[in-house]
């Protein structure tokens, strides 16, 4: 297994299920819900940490889907508004890749090491190991 980590972003590390009426946003082409979400992860402890493990020699990355069924004019604002808010709550973090896929694209193509992520199928046919949301600080403070 590669020494890579992965992140899902929604309902990963980005609370867009949290945002007041985020479906009929993203029904509606309003790329909000992925500007306000907040973050599911105590920011500043996961920026330490994913920097430690980049200077131990892990390849950090994103790996997220844009909107089901989202035009291509709205996929680009959903990809910057997704990279913006990686810039704006995780400055500190220079991240290897980020890969901002069209909806339901396979992630675990390419891709190996530990993933975290909150969809059961995604983690299933990752091919590494592959842990839910509610495990990213521990996992990775044993690393």
């Amino acid at each position: 297994m590669r020494k890579e980590i992965w992140f899902d972003m929604d309902g990963t590390i980005a609370d867009l299920y949290g945002v007041e009426n985020w479906l009929e946003m993203l029904q509606n082409e309003d790329p909000t819900p992925y500007i306000e979400a907040r973050p599911l992860v105590r920011m500043a402890s996961l920026a330490r940490v994913l920097n430690r493990l980049q200077r131990n020699g892990y390849t950090i990355g994103i790996v997220s889907w844009l909107s089901r069924n989202g035009s291509p004019e709205y996929n680009e604002k959903v990809a910057a508004a997704k990279i913006a808010w990686l810039h704006r709550h995780l400055a500190s973090v220079t991240f290897d890749r980020i890969n901002i896929l069209v909806y339901g694209t396979p992630k675990e193509i390419g891709r190996n090491g530990i993933l975290f992520d909150d969809e059961l199928e995604n983690r299933e046919n990752w091919n590494g190991i592959a842990y839910d949301v509610n495990e990213i600080l521990p996992i990775l403070r044993a690393l």
